[in-house]
């Protein structure tokens, strides 16, 4: 057992060690009115038909006697007998006696009572059924998640990130996002993917997610040492799955692939590195954004070798072929050690693509 500290992570310990952290799981909901809104406007109801029943009594307060006050009914016993009428507690104390004012509570205060308790008893039955249905939810949910694909972290990188993994053929009920941020969850969740709110260097945070069934995770944190924390977590949860992380110095990167991360790709080299391809020759710099940027123009796909081109070389493909893999090979296209293809090999090859092109289940884009 081991413990990894980078500059800054006591500090971030300790705060963390202050507040209490809560965690939950966040599905895509369909509905887009919020409960709030649902029960202000279900006491407006109810309020409107108090109103309504104590108006129709005060308008015909003649036909009404007051046992405890001398007989006479104002505006103030109106509302209270509306209260207790509606309420169905019926003290007894105010009652109708003139035939008018019986019929009235026959054919009007009488449904207005119903509808009075069809609202009140209405929001309890619709709150109790939304929190059972949202637990079966839930419930399901967890049971049929395997072979997902957890983000943690879903900034600008992570967005992109499964955005590019997507447009595969990923569905988004196959994602999880991970976020310590409730309002980037919400914008996950309305985006289709299910989101958990927690922070992801703590365990039970990740199992919410069901990352010990994920077949991949990408890890787009805003600092590095979160980043190995995240990678360390979950790699010990899942020994089988594929990381990838994300980090913004190039110094850190082989601290991260120590944590358990497959790949680590430098954000700031990379957007260096393009920077510079850019200076020297924009229309490179273009056609490489152009290949990073999935479903038009030009992508890098990789895809297994066809029978047909079992003892071909490289160049007798009818794609333009960059890499072979090989094993845990990457060979560029040019190596000797390539020689003919073989069955098991992998192509990593140049296509052109549009919105609309269909991706083999055996075959994925790269970035």
């Amino acid at each position: 057992m081991f413990h990894v500290k980078l500059p800054g992570q006591d500090a971030i310990a300790r705060q963390a060690d202050e507040r209490i952290v809560t965690h939950r799981v966040k599905l895509p909901r369909r509905t887009v009115q919020r409960p709030w809104r649902q029960v202000a406007r279900r006491v407006v109801m109810a309020l409107l038909c108090l109103v309504a029943t104590a108006l129709i009594v005060y308008f015909d307060h003649d036909g009404y006697t007051d046992n405890s006050d001398g007989g006479a009914v104002d505006l103030l016993d109106a509302f209270y007998y509306a209260t207790v009428t509606l309420s169905t507690t019926g003290y007894g104390d105010i009652t109708p006696v003139s035939d008018a004012a019986r019929l009235t509570n026959i054919f009007v205060i009488t449904p207005l009572r119903v509808l009075f308790l069809i609202i009140l008893v209405g929001t309890t039955l619709e709150v109790l059924t939304e929190r059972t249905r949202e637990e079966w939810r839930l419930n399901r949910w967890r049971t049929a998640l395997r072979e997902h694909t957890v983000v943690i972290g879903f900034g600008t990188k992570g967005r992109s990130a499964i955005q590019t993994v997507c447009a595969t053929g990923l569905k988004k009920e196959q994602v999880v996002v991970v976020d310590p941020s409730t309002k980037v969850v919400d914008a996950a969740t309305a985006d289709g993917y299910a989101g958990v709110v927690g922070d992801a260097t703590r365990s039970d945070v990740l199992l919410r997610a069901e990352v010990q069934k994920a077949r991949q995770i990408i890890i787009a944190t805003q600092r590095d040492d979160t980043a190995v924390l995240v990678a360390l977590t979950a790699r010990q949860l899942n020994r089988g799955a594929k990381i990838v992380a994300a980090v913004r110095e190039e110094e850190n990167a082989p601290l991260l692939r120590q944590s358990g991360a497959d790949v680590v790709i430098t954000s700031a080299s990379a957007a260096g590195r393009l920077l510079g391809l850019s200076v020297l020759s924009p229309s490179a710099g273009m056609v490489l954004e152009d290949l990073i940027q999935q479903g038009s123009g030009l992508d890098i796909v990789e895809r297994p070798v066809v029978k047909a081109e079992v003892g071909r070389g490289v160049r007798e493909t009818d794609d333009l072929v960059v890499s072979v893999v090989r094993g845990h090979r990457v060979l560029g296209y040019d190596d000797p050690a390539i020689g003919k293809l073989q069955l098991t090999d992998r192509l990593i090859t140049i296509v052109r693509a549009t919105p609309n092109t269909q991706v083999a289940p055996d075959t994925k884009r790269l970035t």
